[in-house]
């Protein structure tokens, strides 16, 4: 956990993916997150955590349901969503946040 919160806790903005392989809207969030990245370039940073793998930090942020987008700067939850989202919409949260300092 102590790289996930040296992670977290940067300047940057850091888009975290709770996913698990077996859940089928998780595998939809792949191309959104790769389109997103390449549209914020070095803004932010998007890292993925395996609930399975990872089960004490999906249980520290009370991730209930897959996928659950969180994104976090200095530390603090800024958003977090579950469920699919856009490109469009998760790029424009980001920027938002990034500008927001």
């Amino acid at each position: 956990m102590s790289k996930f919160s040296e992670l977290i806790n940067g300047e940057k903005p850091v888009l975290v993916d709770f996913f698990a392989e077996w859940c089928g809207p998780c595998q939809m969030m792949k191309p959104i997150l790769t389109q997103v990245k390449s549209q914020i370039g070095d803004d932010a940073s998007i890292i993925k955590v395996d609930i399975d793998k990872n089960p004490s930090v999906a249980t520290a942020y009370h991730v209930q349901s897959v996928p659950t987008l969180i994104l976090f700067q200095k530390g603090q939850v800024k958003w977090r969503q579950s469920g699919v989202m856009q490109a469009a919409d998760l790029t424009r949260i980001i920027k938002q946040q990034s500008n927001a300092k």
